[in-house]
């Protein structure tokens, strides 16, 4: 039990066996940290991951692109298999994926003789699909915890993570790149992974589950329509805006992603409640600005930190200590 300043004692929702509500954000904030600090830490890295796999700026932006789209693209299966399954177990599963293959994405450069950025990019998918089943348990468990006086407050904490962790993602990364090798850029996970992980276990509590339908057909156009639009806009120049491979071009295959995604939001209206993504939540017109502001925000703040650290190193010359 916790006090309200002003209202006494606050009981939390659920029973945590006389702790504070308070208890179960240690290792919500530790595991979203991680996440948010793997969105900005690899930028700083580009100039040398180019250097390391010989490989160009377009494959090396897959290493950022394949990490973000699984993470986006699975973010409202994984919030659906935590109703489903338990937002203690599905959460504690992503968090072991997560720090595992944050050791994988390290250890890339030392398989073969010759590294390929290829087992890179592959290892970063994988990440992108345990931060997925992260996040979405982190903001449900803390609403399902905490009592609506104590709720602003504990959201606003987890929010002030994702700022921390922008801020302090390309200054790790710069240290890490200059100092000891690039890939303590991912190596650094390992710590806040086995402490999130040992909070999770002792102090995360088991709440009650709900038998919801999963959708596999959303979730399968979900994913081809985001992929397709990412594929084209990313390889673009790489066959320079034009033909790719058969009847297919740059521009038909982001256009087919975008049909794609149209007939996702069709599919989601034919669901109903049982979609993936119920659109009766965008008659509220709080929660649809409120989408709308979420995503210009983080396009600009994530999209500029790519090209601003090519920028910096590559053009002025700046360090990666410097540049971060």
């Amino acid at each position: 039990m916790s006090t309200s300043p002003g209202r006494g004692p606050v009981t939390p929702l659920v029973d945590l066996h006389g702790r504070s509500a308070w208890s179960v954000l240690p290792p919500l904030i530790l595991g979203f940290f991680m996440i948010m600090v793997d969105t900005t830490i690899v930028n700083i890295a580009i100039p040398t991951l180019t250097e390391q796999f010989s490989a160009s700026l377009i494959e090396v932006g897959w290493v950022n692109s394949a990490y973000l789209l699984s993470y986006a693209v699975l973010m409202l299966l994984a919030g659906r298999l935590g109703d489903r399954y338990g937002q203690k177990s599905v959460f504690i599963a992503g968090l072991i994926v997560f720090t595992t293959f944050s050791f994988l994405c390290g250890f890339s450069g030392n398989i073969g003789s010759e590294p390929e950025i290829g087992w890179l990019i592959g290892f970063r998918v994988v990440q992108g699909v345990g931060a997925a089943m992260m996040t979405p348990q982190t903001m449900s468990m803390i609403t399902r915890v905490f009592p609506p006086t104590q709720r602003g407050a504990a959201m606003g904490l987890w929010g002030a993570t994702a700022g921390v962790a922008t801020l302090v993602g390309p200054l790790l990364g710069g240290v890490f790149v200059e100092t000891i090798g690039w890939e303590w850029i991912f190596y650094v996970n390992i710590p806040v992974g086995v402490a999130a992980l040992w909070f999770s276990v002792a102090r995360l509590p088991h709440l009650p589950s709900h038998g919801t339908t999963i959708d596999p057909l959303g979730v399968v156009l979900s994913v081809l329509g985001l992929a397709a639009v990412v594929f084209g806009l990313q390889e673009g120049e790489n066959f320079d805006w034009g033909h790719i491979w058969g009847p297919f071009s740059v521009w038909s295959v982001v256009g087919l992603g975008v049909l794609v995604l149209a007939v996702f939001v069709w599919w989601q209206h034919r669901q109903g409640p049982r979609a993936l993504l119920p659109l009766r939540l965008f008659s509220s017109r709080n929660f649809s600005l409120a989408n709308v502001d979420g995503m210009v925000v983080t396009f600009a703040m994530i999209g500029i930190f790519f090209p601003l650290t090519i920028f910096l190193q590559s053009i002025l010359g700046l360090t990666p200590i410097n540049a971060a």
